[in-house]
């Protein structure tokens, strides 16, 4: 694990490297500085479109850049895109299959003291529902720089999900970063931890105490890995999801629902559970909902 940095700073990055595609254009709901669009917004005025604190407008915009043969990205906070717009979304994007990029930040309990009502913890339920929709969650900046890359070559709607926070770098600009294809950060056969976003890194340190215990870093939850899944369910003895996300309608619920159809085996879920969030740090809120390395090593014993 490397220094800190957080995931809406590698899209930024990456968004500023996709600039010299003329095809790329960005927009924002009067977040540009906060959602890390800025960089382009200074080297590409000509592209760079704010709407102002409309974000229905946002994404039907998008649609409309898309219809004429642009590659927009939209960008706003979790609460409001796509907890503000996902009809919108629905309508103008996916039933139209139209080639719009919407990345959110400030997702999660990640928010901290912005409290409940920023705290966006249903985007992946409502998301992943939705046809046509590519749903990705990196782990951190370079897997966020590469997924940025990624979607930019995809053609269809994309969604990609991130937290404000700087987090511990696990991966490096040298792996590899496939959508739908999971990647494998630690083996074993005692237990799978499958999770997506920095909240995997108490997985990772859980599973480096107990030993003997594979790591599945599942970024993209939908397309999910099925095969990745279905093997873990076949070799290990149980499978622990982990998300900073309602359980209900997440990752783990996606995992639960391959696991069931295929080759059932148990599953246990961590995150948040059927409630709302409230101000303090993230750590603190980590800790409350039990979303920790402890919480893991306990099921794991």
């Amino acid at each position: 694990m490397k220094d800190e940095k957080s995931c809406r700073d590698g899209f930024g990055e990456a968004l500023l490297e996709l600039g010299k595609n003329k095809k790329i254009v960005a927009l924002s709901a009067d977040l540009a500085p906060s959602v890390r669009m800025k960089w382009f917004k200074e080297k590409y005025p000509n592209r760079y479109f704010d709407v102002g604190v409309a974000e229905q407008n946002l994404v039907t915009v998008g649609s409309g850049l898309a219809h004429v043969g642009k590659i927009p990205f939209v960008s706003s906070f979790g609460t409001f895109s796509p907890g503000r717009n996902w009809e919108q979304i629905r309508t103008t994007i996916c039933y139209n299959n139209v080639n719009v990029k919407i990345v959110s930040t400030h997702t999660g309990l990640d928010v901290g003291q912005d409290g409940a009502t920023h705290q966006m913890l249903e985007d992946i339920a409502l998301m992943r529902t939705l046809p046509n929709m590519i749903v990705i969650q990196p782990i951190d900046f370079e897997q966020a720089k590469k997924a940025t890359h990624a979607i930019s070559k995809y053609n269809g709607p994309c969604y990609i999900r991130m937290g404000r926070s700087k987090n511990e770098e696990i991966t490096t600009s040298k792996t590899d970063f496939k959508i739908g294809k999971a990647q494998e950060l630690r083996k074993g056969k005692k237990a799978c931890i499958i999770g997506c976003g920095p909240i995997l890194i108490e997985g990772i340190k859980a599973a480096d105490e107990i030993k003997n215990v594979r790591v599945l870093n599942m970024h993209t939850i939908k397309p999910i890995d099925k095969k990745a899944i279905i093997k873990a369910a076949k070799e290990c003895k149980k499978i622990i999801t982990i998300e900073d996300h309602q359980i209900n309608g997440g990752l783990g619920s996606a995992v639960a629902e391959i696991v069931s159809e295929n080759y059932p085996c148990k599953v246990i879920r961590i995150g948040v559970n059927d409630k709302f969030g409230e101000s303090g740090t993230a750590k603190e809120l980590f800790k409350k909902n039990k979303i920790t390395k402890n919480k893991i090593i306990n099921l794991l014993k």
